[in-house]
């Protein structure tokens, strides 16, 4: 079955190239982004700004194709896709928690972004840690590593070459 899914507004951030992002938001500590939501949209930021944390769903507009076992930023060893945050996916969808810092009409303000400028915005919707904190009681191969993502940055491998 398929289906479309039309964006919302946009995400602008300092990323303006893949090379040398961070790969997580963690990595993205005070980095400032906008969010312009479409005008018609614009009713439905009523009452976000009770929030402090919102998740945004994206696309990934710049990735094309995809492979079940990829090399993570985190790890020089081959993982199943699904066990990955990578972005080159069979549906390229992202998703970030950022901080919002304001709102003006149909612009947030938000910091804490680590998304490349100019990615279609598919959906927002508020961090809530009564529904999203969970007891995590592992993080697999990920384990020992995640730490590192508050200062690793992106590179070239999941930029398609074919």
């Amino acid at each position: 079955m398929n289906f479309t899914i039309t964006p919302i507004g946009v995400i602008h951030t300092p990323f303006e190239n893949l090379e040398g992002m961070p790969i997580q938001p963690s990595g993205a500590l005070d980095v400032t982004g906008s969010i312009v939501v479409d005008k018609e949209y614009e009713q439905g930021l009523k009452d976000i700004e009770g929030f402090s944390h919102l998740i945004l769903l994206y696309r990934f507009h710049c990735s094309t194709g995809y492979d079940l076992l990829v090399k993570p930023f985190l790890d020089t060893e081959k993982r199943g896709l699904f066990a990955t945050r990578a972005p080159r996916r069979p549906n390229p969808i992202g998703l970030s928690i950022v901080r919002l810092v304001e709102r003006k009409g149909p612009v947030l303000t938000v910091k804490d972004i680590d998304v490349l400028s100019g990615t279609p915005l598919l959906d927002i919707k508020p961090y809530v840690p009564a529904f999203d904190v969970k007891t995590v009681t592992a993080a697999g191969w990920l384990e020992k590593s995640q730490g590192r993502a508050v200062s690793l940055k992106s590179d070239d491998r999941f930029i398609e070459t074919r």
